[in-house]
C-alpha cells in the first residue's frame, strides 16, 4: 500500500490548505493558520451553508472544523513509519453557537501520541466575543503501510 498521504513540504499550512481543496474542509471554508508537531490552530468564516434553518450554526458544521483540526494535526505528528490516520472515536460537548458572518477559531493539540493511537483536544471559540462554542476530543488510528 502507498502513502495514505503525500509528504508536507517546508510549509505545512500552505501543503494543508492546497490539499483540502475540493473535499469537505475546503468546501467548508476552513483555514489553517498554524500547524506543528503536536498543535493545529484553524478557523472558519461562517456563512450560511454552515447553518441550521434555526439560524444559528450547524453542530455537524462545528464537528467539521474540529475533526479536521485535529485530523490535520494527527497528519503533521505522525510517529516515524505512520503513512496516514482515521478518526475512530469522537465526542463533542456543545457551549455556544456563532451567526452568519462570524469567525469561529478552533485549536486543537495532541494529549496523547503513541505508536498506534493519538487523541487529540480541540476547543471552537467565538472570534468576536471570545467565548467557547464547543469542546472536543478525539482518537486517531495511526495507519501503516502494508
Amino acid at each position: 500500500m502507498a502513502d495514505v498521504f503525500p509528504p508536507l513540504g517546508d510549509n505545512p499550512v500552505a501543503d494543508l490548505n492546497a490539499m483540502q481543496e475540493g473535499f469537505l474542509p475546503g468546501e467548508l471554508g476552513l483555514e489553517v493558520l498554524e500547524a506543528r508537531q503536536g498543535f493545529l490552530r484553524s478557523q472558519m468564516k461562517v456563512a450560511k451553508k454552515h447553518m441550521a434553518p434555526n439560524g444559528f450554526m450547524h453542530a455537524a458544521s462545528v464537528i467539521a472544523l474540529l475533526d479536521s483540526a485535529a485530523g490535520y494535526g494527527c497528519r503533521i505528528s505522525l510517529p516515524e513509519g505512520g503513512s496516514g490516520f482515521t478518526t475512530i472515536e469522537l465526542k463533542s460537548n456543545f457551549l455556544g453557537t456563532a451567526r452568519e458572518g462570524d469567525t469561529v477559531v478552533c485549536e486543537a493539540r495532541m494529549a496523547h501520541g503513541g505508536r498506534m493511537t493519538q487523541v487529540w483536544d480541540a476547543v471552537a471559540t467565538h472570534q468576536e466575543s471570545g467565548k467557547t462554542i464547543a469542546l472536543f476530543r478525539c482518537t486517531q488510528m495511526v495507519l501503516y503501510p502494508r
